[in-house]
Parts: C-alpha cells; structure tokens; sequence
C-alpha cells in the first residue's frame, strides 16, 4: 500500500454565520470536466491557459432568455452585444439563433457586416462614429442610435450629400433610481435635451425616426429600474404621437443584465441575488402593457443584453506554478493566468476550484497571477486547498469581456477553444506568438545593428 503523503496540521478559525454555529462550509468541489470533456484532456491537447466555451451553455442561456421575454411580450429582438465577446464563432451562434448585432465602433461593426449580418439587422450605438462610419450605416440602413448633438449635425450633413434618409434613434439617459446614473451618454430627459434633440429630428427631412434607446448602466441587480426606464420611454413616445402623429417602431432598453458572478465587496454571492431573466423580463413588459401606447402601435421589444449571456459559457483553466508562504503567515497561490488574461478580477470574486481531487484541508489563501506588478491579484482572499506545482484550476463565468478587454502584456495571450453540441473541440482563436507578435511591428534600419 502506498503511503499517504504529509499533510501538515492547520487550525482554521471558526466564524459562526448565517448556516449554522459551525460556520460556513468552505468545502470547493473539484472542477474535472466542462461539457464532459476532460479537464485534463483539454491542456494536454490545446496547453494551458486555456480559454473554454461552452455552445451548449450560450444556446441554452440565450433561448431561456427568449422565451422569458416572448411568452410575456410577442413583439421581442435581442441584438447581440459585440463588445462583450466579438470572437465571430460566438456572435454566429447568436445570430444562427435569430438576435441581431449591436456594435459600438466602426471596427465592430466591419465584423458584423464580415459575418453576413444584413445592414438594417445592425444596431449602431457609441459615441464614437466616424464620418465613413455614419455614411456606410446610412447607405447600409442600419439603426443608428444618435449619442450627441454633433452627431446629429454629422448626419445631417451626410444625408443631404448622398441624398438618403437615416433610419435613427436617440439614445436618453434618464433617473431610475440606479446610482450612479449613466449620463455621459445621450440625452437626458430630465432636463428637457432628448425632447429637444427629438423635435429637430423631427422636423428634418434627412432623418426618420424609428426608436427610443436607453442603457441605464452595468450590472444592474435591480429589475424594477428597467420597468421606469421603460415606463418613461413609452411616455416619451406617446408624446411624439401626440405632437406630430408619429408611430415610433422600437423601444430599445439596452444591456446591463446581471450575471451570477459575485461583486468585490457583496455580502452574498451572485448565484443567490442576481436577477433572472424572468424578473427583468416582468418588468419591463409590464411597463410597456401598461402604457398609454395604442395596441395596434405597440413598439419592437429591443434588448442587446451582452454580460448575462455569455458569462456562464466561458472557463479558463490555468495551472500552478507556485506556492508561496506570505510574511503574514498567509498562504499564496500563484497560477498561470494573469490580470492581463482576467479582466473581470478588477469586478468579481471569481469562482476557482481544483481540476482533479485534492486535500481536504482548506487554507486562506491568496491567488496570484504570473505578471511582474503588485496588482497581478486574481483572488485576494479565498478558502483554497493546496494545488502542486504543474496541477490545474478552473475560473468559471468568465465568457462576459474577459475575450474583448484582455491585453497582450508580458505573456502572449492563449488559444480559445469552443466545445460544440456534441462534445467536439474546435480553436475559434489560435494563440499568439513570436511572430504573431512582431507582425505589426516596424523597426528602422538605423535601429536593426548594435554591439554588445
């Protein structure tokens, strides 16, 4: 019989709680498989880190979403949010499933059109839109949502050049009771500036009116401010009708769903306070029922929900590369995935567990990642096990961002791969490398010889 190794003695503090009087159980349940697929199986294959999603879990996650909305409200469109996870293989699958693109940037919405979706299936928001970008959506007759005045002025221009009317909206911002309220984009209706913007598009020839636009914020837990943003915009329309005998087509209340990620510095996790998708659905259609908008002219339902999505389709696997004794007597982990490659452990308290079996002894622990700076911090504090050196974990809910906003820093950004319906693995992103890296560079011949 093989002799068991060593494990040294830890006394662990008992804090009586919520559960019982001993204490919350910090028991972390091994993560060996996603999509029954092999943890293990998955690095020795494609290398670690490793991005993992899931095609199973977005289809599953977008059509609950769907049917939440339409078996309250028939007229329902979801625009998928390019910017939470641009990889085309991820927005296909969206658009294979019916939801249009939502793009805030010229580049963004260059993928969208690359990916075959038609020009008045793409929602333009963002403050950022070029003159090229604003002619080509015109031509394109895509949905764009007015942000600023100059912007307006813009497209006023452009339409009286190429003598072609804009399919627009204006995006409002509003008091819902979220704070910190989103104003620096669009227009406020408080004080009177969207209705103002409104009336000048109104009586302009170049411009056709066809929404109202509203994004109140990020990771929104309360479902009730949708139903005042809704509320609020739906009056908004029925005074459009009133003044100038105008049907508006869309009511469009944006993304900021919840996901069930944790918030740094939340009391309880998210999976227990995180919204579904049938509170924010009761909501919003509520308002829009109860409205003053006549039947025959109830507006398209618009949501570009991005976060609450995606995030649960997403893994990353890393593996250990150290354990560390800190001066403090703390225990610190550190793994092979960095801030650079987790954006979102700025936001969340990101769930990690093991990929294979191990102690049972739970120690407070500090997950570091590799990069050479201080804030390369990927948990501050958690009840971990010991993971040897070369031994894997798993980050979950990380499909929201952590693909769009990761940075090339220190280490070269990993391969992505995606599990598909029937458990098959396929690269949607290759990782980088030396000359992946060095392609855009240029070096002067002035600068190519030196001596040592």
């Amino acid at each position: 019989m093989k002799k068991l190794a060593y494990e040294k003695p830890i006394i662990n503090k008992i804090s009586a709680g919520v559960p019982d009087k001993f204490g919350m159980s910090s028991t972390i349940q091994p993560i060996t498989e996603i999509d029954k697929v092999s943890v293990t199986d998955l690095v020795e294959e494609y290398g670690s880190p490793l991005y993992v999603l899931s095609e199973k879990t977005i289809r599953n996650t977008y059509n609950n979403a769907v049917n939440a909305f339409k078996t309250r409200y028939d007229k329902v469109q979801f625009a998928w949010s390019y910017k939470t996870n641009y990889l085309n293989a991820v927005c296909n699958i969206y658009h294979q499933e019916g939801s249009w693109a939502e793009v805030v940037s010229g580049f963004e919405y260059e993928k969208a059109i690359a990916n075959g979706v038609p020009g008045n299936k793409i929602i333009f928001n963002g403050p950022d839109k070029s003159i090229d970008d604003l002619t080509l959506a015109i031509k394109n007759e895509s949905l764009i949502h007015i942000d600023h005045q100059d912007e307006f002025y813009d497209i006023k221009l452009i339409t009286k050049k190429i003598g072609k009317k804009a399919k627009v909206a204006i995006r409002v911002n509003m008091d819902t009771g979220i704070y910190p309220k989103w104003v620096r984009f669009g227009f406020n209706l408080e004080n009177g500036e969207a209705w103002a913007i409104l009336n000048k598009i109104m009586v302009d020839d170049g411009f056709e009116l066809v929404g109202l636009h509203t994004h109140i914020g990020t990771y929104i837990m309360d479902a009730n401010a949708y139903g005042v943003a809704a509320t609020k915009l739906s009056q908004l329309a029925v005074r459009i009708q009133h003044k100038y005998n105008h049907n508006i087509k869309y009511i469009d209340l944006g993304g900021g769903f919840a996901s069930k990620n944790t918030l740094k510095g939340a009391y309880l996790p998210g999976s227990d306070t995180c919204p579904t998708f049938d509170d924010y659905a009761e909501a919003i259609t509520n308002a829009l029922e109860q409205s003053d908008i006549q039947y025959e002219h109830m507006p398209l339902l618009i949501l570009e929900t991005g976060r609450a999505l995606i995030d649960d389709a997403g893994s990353l696997i890393g593996s250990a590369l150290a354990n560390k004794r800190l001066p403090d007597g703390r225990r610190s982990l550190v793994i092979n995935i960095g801030v650079n490659m987790l954006f979102t452990s700025f936001w969340y308290e990101h769930q990690i567990a093991p990929a294979q079996l191990s102690s049972s002894h739970m120690e407070d622990t500090i997950i570091y990642g590799p990069l050479c700076m201080n804030i390369d911090v990927i948990r501050e504090a958690i009840k971990f096990p010991e993971v040897e050196k070369g031994k894997h974990v798993v980050i979950s809910r990380i499909g929201a961002y952590n693909m769009t906003q990761w940075m090339q820093f220190i280490t070269y950004r990993p391969k992505i791969v995606m599990i598909d319906l029937d458990g098959n693995t396929h690269v949607v992103r290759e990782n980088e490398n030396h000359e992946t890296m060095n392609a855009l560079d240029r070096t002067p011949e002035h600068l190519k010889d030196f001596n040592l």
